[in-house]
């Protein structure tokens, strides 16, 4: 596979030749200034394709080429948003970049409930806490009906955390959930937006009546529209598991399990419709399998993302080690070389180590808790080919 690394552009405080000297081969990023929805010109990505050849890499992976709440909802604008996405897509296949990772995850992408969630070994790592996010749901946001999808055991915890739950940490909350972890993500919600949660209100109450099947139905209908694209200009297109892979905040989720991966391979069934094999958004979820799901899905998996969580049997998830938890990347390395060896992989979510903790880095997005993580992928990737080569011999 190759060693690749998610990288937030020019301004990114990390260099890219900084990136040569750790053993990264290629750069998984995005036209970050450009707004969701607007088209990406050819040459602003030729300008920052050659940007990163003149360090050496190359551009592997875009992520994201975001889809629009409009498409994903099936808003009035829709089809306008899909003819700008469909430019972007072929711009993209003019200058040679061909993998192309998306979500389809409503709202809200990513979802933790700390940030820094501090070790035995000193070092932080990201933390969902089901407790804390029901507690956002129920008695910060307010949603309506948000208790039914709740068990009295949960409510009763909430109800405790509420006579000790303190401003401070109700505000970090708010931050953690739908500010730091999504304005550089999805741009829905950004740092210093007055009024953050009734804005967000405002983006849940367009899902409305949306289900689990209508949401698919939007899925396929983006897909019937883009996917001829990608086949005409060689891109692999590749969605990103839901994480958490399971509903929230009434939202459906329909990347969170095989049924789903085969349903939306098979909606539009085209190898340029694939998957980015997220280990660490499937593993947070205790109904996956994740070695089994990399068999199932090899074939149509265009991206790897290589990271771990443990997850107790309240739902609580952390980061694991990379070489640990519920992901087996070991399993994961083995199946992928033998299956799609030619991938692009990229480590994600290291942890917060030494002098990372006094960087600006974004969350889970850290340079030597990354670097820490890669090396360790590498020595498996490594022992993984080498055993090959002895099967081979």
């Amino acid at each position: 596979m190759e060693k690749t690394w998610r990288w937030f552009g020019k301004k990114d405080i990390i260099t890219l030749d900084m990136l040569r000297q750790i053993g990264v081969e290629g750069i998984v990023t995005a036209l970050h200034d450009v707004p969701n929805g607007e088209i990406w010109t050819l040459e602003a990505i030729n300008d920052l394709k050659s940007y990163i050849e003149a360090s050496g890499l190359r551009w592997s992976v875009v992520e994201s080429l975001p889809v629009s709440e409009s498409i994903k909802y099936g808003g009035a604008d829709r089809d306008r948003l899909l003819e700008n996405y469909k430019v972007s897509l072929a711009n993209l296949g003019k200058a040679g970049i061909k993998t192309v990772c998306y979500n389809f995850m409503p709202v809200i992408d990513w979802i933790r409930t700390d940030l820094y969630r501090k070790g035995e070994d000193g070092t932080y790592s990201l933390y969902f806490d089901k407790i804390r996010f029901i507690y956002f749901d129920c008695m910060i946001l307010k949603r309506v009906g948000a208790e039914k999808d709740y068990t009295q055991e949960e409510m009763k915890q909430v109800y405790e955390l509420d006579k000790t739950i303190s401003e401070a940490e109700k505000d970090e909350l708010i931050q953690t959930i739908i500010v730091k972890t999504q304005g550089f993500i999805n741009g829905n919600i950004k740092e210093g937006d007055q009024q953050p949660v009734e804005i967000f209100k405002r983006l849940l109450a367009l899902y409305d009546g949306i289900d689990k099947n209508q949401l698919r139905e939007n899925m396929k209908y983006f897909l019937e529209a883009v996917i001829p694209v990608a086949e005409e200009y060689g891109v692999n297109l590749c969605v990103h598991p839901d994480d958490p892979p399971f509903a929230v905040l009434g939202l459906p989720r329909i990347v969170t399990n095989a049924d789903d991966i085969e349903w939306f391979l098979n909606a539009v069934d085209s190898p340029n419709n694939g998957l980015t094999f997220c280990a660490g958004s499937l593993s947070s979820g205790l109904h996956n399998q994740v070695p089994e799901l990399a068999k199932r899905f090899a074939k149509r998996t265009h991206f790897v993302h290589l990271r771990s969580t443990d997850v107790n049997e309240n739902g609580n998830f952390i980061e694991a080690s990379h070489l640990e938890g519920r992901g087996h990347l070991i399993d994961l390395v083995r199946i992928f070389e033998q299956q799609n060896p030619d991938l692009p992989m990229r480590v994600d979510h290291g942890k917060l180590m030494l002098d990372d903790v006094n960087r600006p880095y974004n969350p889970g997005y850290s340079f030597l808790g990354r670097m820490y993580a890669l090396a360790q992928v590498s020595g498996i990737m490594a022992t993984v080919k080498n055993e090959m080569k002895n099967i081979q011999s």
